[in-house]
Order: structure tokens, then C-alpha cells, then sequence
């Protein structure tokens, strides 16, 4: 019994070998065709290979080719051909029903592969949007939440290269790295904002943090950013009211208590007035953290609803947790 198993396991081993030699020829070939301009037969091939492996349940076979073969048309510049093979990645992924704990909390390099496949592909073109909002529902694993954190944040630092900042705070938003949003912020505020707005730019952030029940990275994200603007003096407390108001606010929020709560906000309302939004936040964060009943109705409709909406998820949701979302920026500014 015990020779015989030895036996199968060996030639199981053979034809594994086999297996992946075969396959790297079948590489060989494609690159050198690739490598000749023979993109379109390339990338037919592509595709015939990878049915062929889905057919006979190879997998992760089907993914390592499409994902080097993505990468060689970028390398090539086809985006094309690039962005339908990166497609293919996911559906491999979403047929195989892999568990996101094994492929992707598991392996930080497999979330660096999908996020170095977004950051190849053109920004303007209709096929990453469609990839972003794929492979965050996949990291989320049916759970119904906005995609895994760190596949967030490592979108959020490719869209911060681009300088898109409205679409990396959205990313930096549902991520786990408040400091790495804060250094995106103070760019953001030098870069394209008034002297006026330095503290709006992460009242914003701070607010929205605390809104998605992430009290860490709120303050984190507070601290950092007045530490290193460059316009922002030495504090607490602070020249802008705002910046009190926030500071007081964390402090607030550790403490749980809603006569403080109440009167913070009362006492910083000629400050809150500057954006509309920031008494919807405030209402939410009062619900979340100092018991407050939320409201029958909301004082805002349409569009400002629909976004605060989209940030936080459904308000009935007991744990605090984001709603299910195609996974596509929002903007909040």
C-alpha cells in the first residue's frame, strides 16, 4: 500500500512537471509572437489557452497566464489586448470561487498584482473602471462590503501618482492607512487648494473616517496632517476653529459622552455652516458613537443623500458596515 502510493505520488509529480513544461513553452511561443507584432493571433491564443484551462478546472494555471500575458501587452503598449486579458484574471478568480482569505489576506503579493494591472492600464479608458469595480467586489468576498482594505489602499496610492486625488481619498477612505491619506491630503491641499480650505481638506477626511466607524485612522489622519502642512502652525489648539473643532470631536468621541457632543457642535456651528455636509456627518457619527436616534428623514435630498448614502452604507446596518457598492469612486469635495 505504501509503495503504491509512493508510486502515484511520483507520477503525479511527473505530470506536473510535465505540465508546467509544456506550459512555459506555450509561453515561449506567445511571447515570441508577441515579440515579432503578431498582437491579434497573440492574443487569440491567449484566449483559447485560457478556456482551455477553465475547462479542465486549472485555474490558477488560467490566471498566471493571463496575468503574464497582460503584463507583456502592456510592456508592448497594447492596451487592448492588456485589459482583456487582466478581465480574464478576475473571471478565473470569480469561476473559481476562490476564498479571498487564501488568495488575497493571505497573499499580499496576489492584491499587488491586481492593483499593478489597474496601474498599467490607460486612466481614461472604460475598461479600468470596469476592473476596479470587479476586483473590489471579488476582494470582498460576498460579504457586502466596498472591497478589501488593502487593495483600496493600493489603489488609492496609484491613483495619488496620477494625482487624482478625488478618487484616492475614496480609496484611502476604505483603506486601513490614515497616514498614507494624510500625506495624499497635504498634497492635495498645496497642490490645487486655497489657503482658506487647508482645514476643510481634512475636517472632510476626519468626518468620513468616523462615519465608516474607523475612530483609528481618523486620528491618525488629524495628526499627521497638522503635523506636516506646511501652512498649519504648531497645535492644539489651532489659529482655525475648524481644526479645534475636530480635535475636540476625537477627544469627544473617546469619551462617548452626548451632553459634550451636543455642545461641541453647538458651539462650532458658525464653523460647520461652511459645508452642508458636515452636520449630515455629524449627525451619523452621533449616532454611531454617543447613541443618538437617527432622524425619520434626513434635512438633506438628492444628491448630497445619494453621496452620504454611498460613503456610509445603510443607516439600518447594525454593525456599522459599508453597504454593497460597485465599488466606483464617489466624490465628495
Amino acid at each position: 500500500m505504501a509503495a503504491a502510493a509512493a508510486m502515484a505520488e511520483q507520477e503525479s509529480a511527473r505530470n506536473g512537471g510535465r505540465n508546467r513544461g509544456g506550459v512555459q513553452r506555450v509561453e515561449g511561443k506567445l511571447r515570441a509572437s508577441v515579440e515579432k507584432g503578431d498582437y491579434y493571433e497573440a492574443h487569440q491564443m491567449y484566449r483559447t489557452l485560457f478556456f482551455r484551462y477553465m475547462s479542465q478546472s486549472k485555474h490558477t494555471e488560467a490566471r498566471e497566464l493571463m496575468y503574464s500575458g497582460a503584463l507583456l501587452f502592456f510592456s508592448h503598449g497594447q492596451q487592448n489586448s492588456a485589459a482583456d486579458l487582466s478581465m480574464l484574471v478576475l473571471e478565473s478568480l470569480e469561476k473559481a470561487e476562490v476564498e479571498v482569505a487564501d488568495e488575497l489576506l493571505g497573499s499580499v503579493l496576489f492584491a499587488e498584482n491586481l492593483a499593478k494591472v489597474f496601474s498599467l492600464m490607460d486612466p481614461n479608458s472604460p475598461e479600468r473602471v470596469t476592473f476596479v469595480s470587479r476586483a473590489l467586489k471579488w476582494s470582498s468576498g460576498g460579504s457586502g462590503k466596498l472591497g478589501h482594505p488593502r487593495l483600496h489602499q493600493l489603489l488609492a496610492l496609484t491613483l495619488w501618482k496620477e494625482q487624482n486625488y478625488c478618487e484616492s481619498r475614496y480609496h484611502f477612505l476604505h483603506s486601513a492607512d490614515g497616514e498614507g491619506c494624510a500625506n495624499m491630503l497635504v498634497e492635495y491641499s498645496t497642490s490645487r487648494g486655497f489657503r482658506s480650505e487647508v482645514d476643510m481638506f481634512v475636517a472632510q477626511a476626519v468626518l468620513q473616517f468616523l462615519c465608516l466607524k474607523n475612530k483609528s485612522s481618523a486620528s491618525v489622519v488629524f495628526t499627521t496632517y497638522t503635523q506636516k502642512h506646511p501652512s498649519i502652525e504648531d497645535g492644539p489648539p489651532f489659529v482655525e476653529p475648524l481644526l479645534n473643532f475636530i480635535w475636540f470631536l476625537l477627544l469627544a468621541v473617546d469619551g462617548g459622552k452626548l451632553t459634550v457632543f451636543t455642545v461641541l457642535c453647538e458651539q462650532y456651528q458658525p464653523s460647520l455652516r461652511r459645508d452642508p455636509m458636515y452636520n449630515e456627518y455629524l449627525d451619523r457619527i452621533g449616532q454611531l458613537f454617543f447613541g443618538v436616534p437617527p432622524k425619520q428623514t434626513s434635512s438633506y435630498g438628492g444628491l448630497l443623500g445619494n453621496l452620504l448614502t454611498s460613503l456610509m452604507g445603510s443607516s439600518e446596518q447594525e454593525d456599522g458596515e459599508e453597504s454593497p457598492s460597485d465599488g466606483s469612486p464617489i466624490e465628495l469635495d
